[in-house]
């Protein structure tokens, strides 16, 4: 999944990190990132930082993440 962002801030944005059958990780959005979405912030087991000066992600591209596994 590709997370659209502007260069020039730091952006935290929700998603499912999920474990692939070869073992790898592959990281999707939850949708809309707006503050008062409740459904994306439920399904969401991640944080994605896009950081300051990073534009949009394609699909494919690595990006760093924060489980919220083992901190709930």
């Amino acid at each position: 999944t590709a997370f659209r962002k502007r260069p020039g801030r730091t952006e935290y944005q929700r998603a499912r990190l999920m474990r692939n059958a070869d073992g790898t990780m592959t990281v999707r959005s939850t949708g809309s990132q707006g503050s008062g979405v409740l459904r994306s912030m439920s399904e969401a087991n991640c944080i994605v930082v896009l950081h300051h000066d990073q534009g949009s992600v394609a699909a494919g591209d690595q990006v760093d993440c924060i489980a919220f596994d083992g901190l709930v």
